[in-house]
This record gives structure tokens, sequence and C-alpha cells, in this order.
């Protein structure tokens, strides 16, 4: 066979299924973290506190694991209803875009 077509050994994970979700669950927690836009952050944080959510009915994990799970999905749902609503988001924040938008123009607030 052929080294082009040969499958990367190092790039399949063969997990049991709670642990591929807490690693997905973590991978996103990371990204939400390093992730400079708003809309991605939120968009991570809700899939984290559904994984959250799912990973604390695991029948797979223990049950003082999956309480320190509930805790956390607990934490996560207060987080995002805390930033749901567009009153809790000022009209522009130039440190949540992208590089390519902070120097657009906003829409005048007042025309004269």
């Amino acid at each position: 066979m052929n080294q082009a077509t040969e499958p990367f050994e190092d790039e399949e994970h063969v997990m049991p299924c709670a642990e591929a979700m807490l690693a997905g669950t973590l991978a996103l927690m990371t990204g939400h973290a390093q992730s400079a836009c708003a809309n991605q952050r939120d968009l991570m944080g809700r899939k984290i506190r559904s994984n959250l959510f799912f990973l604390g009915q695991h029948p797979a994990l223990s049950p003082s694991f999956r309480k320190v799970v509930h805790n956390m999905h607990r934490h996560w749902d207060v987080l995002l209803k805390a930033g749901d609503g567009p009153a809790d988001r000022p009209a522009l924040d130039t440190d949540d875009l992208l590089p390519e938008r902070r120097l657009w123009h906003t829409t005048a607030a007042l025309v004269q």
C-alpha cells in the first residue's frame, strides 16, 4: 500500500462514547476560551451546555462524576442565559469583532 493512501495511525482515535463526548466538550471549551467572535462563543457555549447535560445523564460515568458534570451544566446554563438578551450587549464591542471587521463603521444612531 502506498504511504499516501495509508491511514495515519495517530489520527484515528477509538474511545468509549462517554470519553469521546468529554474530549469533544473539552475541545469546545478550549475553542470558547480562545474565540474572538461573540457569535462563535455563543454557539460553542450552547453546544458545551448540551454536551454537559448528556454527560450528566451518561450511565458509563460514576455517580460522583455525573454530579460534577451536572453542576458544570448548571454553571454554563446560568452563564449563557446571562448573555442571551440584546440589552446585555453593547451596540458595538470592538473587542469581540474579528480583526477584519474592527475598522468597519457602524450605522449612525441619529441622522442630522
